[in-house]
């Protein structure tokens, strides 16, 4: 049986453009509005739109920082010293994201977008 998402569709190519742009403009951003994107337009069950999520992240990143690094935008040392902690987080996330319910992460995704908002703005 064929998945609903698994097709080529305008939809998904406009929110691929849009959560591109932001995350190319802003530096981030663009995975993080992945989520409630893809809950709620999208119909993606909550977990499976974290990890899908994550997953764009790398195309995400990859095409924006392409364009940073020929720029010279950015700081090689530090990009390393924090990738090795990244990874190391980025397993561990993984691991425990099968282990908590959906209503857990709304909850607790929700909570650090507002406080990154706040922190944003003041």
């Amino acid at each position: 049986m064929k998945n609903k998402h698994s097709s080529f569709n305008i939809k998904n190519s406009i929110i691929g453009i849009f959560t591109g742009f932001v995350n190319g403009i802003f530096g981030s951003g663009g995975g993080t509005l992945l989520v409630p994107i893809l809950n709620n337009i999208v119909k993606v069950e909550e977990h499976k739109s974290h990890a899908t999520a994550l997953a764009i992240i790398i195309f995400l990143t990859s095409a924006s920082s392409v364009i940073y690094i020929s720029k010279g935008t950015y700081d090689i040392s530090l990009t390393l010293k924090v990738a090795i902690g990244s990874i190391i987080g980025g397993i561990l996330g993984a691991k425990l994201l099968s282990k908590v319910t959906g209503k857990f992460l709304r909850i607790t995704f929700g909570a650090i977008m507002i406080i990154a908002a706040i922190r944003m703005v003041f």
